[in-house]
């Protein structure tokens, strides 16, 4: 009976809090206004993790290794809009200072860190993209020479075949 009671309260001192509760990769929807718009994303290294075309939903680590969360850059590109580019950032998970109550100063400083489960996700991403106001703007406008003033007239030239 002893030596089960040894054993499972070093299993709980020998094991973080957050890595009891939470997880280290979380699922993150990433959408985009007008959606199909395809992005791409990188971590904090400037790595290309992943991309694709919106609505998706992708799996991303919430940490960037012992004690660092993992920053994204997400990017955002679509025909006739201007490129998107937003940040996703990952924050400490609440679970991690449970360590002070179950998970102890191995919980806290060595396990929960070392797995990234100290850290989580926002559980979307999206972008709002505007539109390229120079595309929009392309047009041809036909016009009589006599409707045209002197001084542009000056300026146009002849097209020949």
């Amino acid at each position: 009976m002893f030596n089960k009671s040894v054993i499972a309260l070093s299993i709980l001192l020998a094991s973080g809090c957050s890595s009891i509760v939470s997880d280290s990769k979380y699922l993150v929807a990433i959408d985009s206004t007008p959606s199909q718009a395809s992005f791409y994303i990188k971590n904090r290294a400037g790595v290309t993790v992943q991309n694709g075309e919106t609505p998706e939903t992708l799996t991303l680590n919430a940490s960037a290794g012992f004690f660092k969360g993992e920053t994204y850059q997400l990017v955002f590109n679509k025909e006739g809009y201007e490129e998107q580019i937003i940040e996703l950032k990952s924050s400490v998970d609440g679970w991690y200072f449970g360590n002070i109550l179950f998970g102890g100063l191995i919980g806290m400083l060595i396990v929960d860190p070392a797995t990234g489960a100290m850290y989580k996700l926002p559980e979307k991403a999206t972008a709002e993209l505007t539109e390229n106001k120079q595309e929009s703007k392309k047009s041809l406008t036909i016009a009589m020479l006599n409707s045209i003033p002197k001084q542009q007239q000056a300026q146009l030239v002849p097209l020949t075949e």
